[in-house]
């Protein structure tokens, strides 16, 4: 595994002109180096890698919250982690030895246990303590919430979507002493009726899994992200930063390029 850029993807970033502020989505950071085995996993030395980037490349690390009301300037990045496993609590020690900050978003229910529940494919991890959490805030960084049980907000009736978003907000506050204002919806899996009730809750910022440039959608409480995934190279990693966007393979990209040819190509209508 290549801990460099590619000329073309080095170019790319250095050359683009971002549109606005990204938030990246992270889950799992594996031990180790090379690819973890589960997709939404990273291993250390990949996200060791892309950190260094990141401040070689001038990006300014924000927390969610920055994001409530104002519009963060370009080469501005929100590091998420989702869930709240255990070994993210090295990642917080790689970023803080590097003055950077992230914003975490934990299940609740199942802080200093193993996570209860169970996707396809996903192993069961054990999760942050209490402890470990009181520290990482001590440390700079946002602890935001992700539900009480981790399920689908959208499948919910309405009693329970309530239930899932206080009594996570409320069991967090109740454990760091400090006001809980953001979160990240399960799966990403929101509508119109979830991000009133997390308005109503409480939240100012929340996080979807659309991707595209952090504040594109003017919503404080819809935030889009780019998935960071095991087999991202550094040079796949930099061009989700120039592109704002999860699909940065070359075939993409080349049917992308040809699409804004096309356009440029295009004769001017006439009124």
């Amino acid at each position: 595994m290549t801990t460099r850029l590619d000329p073309i993807s080095a170019r790319l970033l250095r050359n683009g002109h971002a549109s606005g502020s990204l938030a990246l989505m992270y889950h799992s950071v594996a031990p180790g180096k090379g690819t973890a085995k589960w997709r939404y996993a990273v291993s250390m030395q990949r996200f060791q890698a892309q950190l260094d980037l990141l401040q070689s490349e001038g990006w300014r690390t924000c927390r969610l919250a920055d994001m409530a009301g104002t519009a963060l300037p370009p080469r501005s990045v929100v590091i998420t982690f989702d869930d709240g496993y255990q070994d993210n609590f090295a990642a917080f020690e790689e970023l803080a030895k590097r003055g950077m900050t992230a914003s975490w978003f934990v299940v609740s229910r199942d802080i200093g246990a193993l996570a209860a529940w169970q996707d396809s494919g996903s192993p069961q991890l054990p999760m942050l303590s209490a402890a470990q959490l009181r520290e990482m805030q001590a440390g700079g960084m946002e602890i935001g919430a992700h539900s009480h049980t981790h399920r689908r907000l959208t499948q919910c009736d309405d009693a329970g979507l309530v239930s899932e978003l206080t009594q996570s907000k409320a069991t967090l506050e109740n454990l760091l002493q400090h006001p809980v204002t953001s979160l990240a919806y399960p799966y990403g899996a929101h509508d119109d009726r979830v991000v009133a009730a997390a308005r109503v809750a409480g939240y100012k910022t929340a996080c979807t899994t659309r991707t595209g440039w952090a504040q594109a959608g003017n919503d404080p409480l819809q935030i889009r992200r780019l998935s960071i995934h095991a087999d991202d190279s550094l040079s796949r990693f930099a061009r989700k930063l120039a592109f704002a966007d999860n699909a940065v393979d070359w075939l993409s990209l080349l049917n992308y390029a040809k699409r804004q040819l096309l356009t440029r190509l295009r004769p001017a209508r006439t009124p």
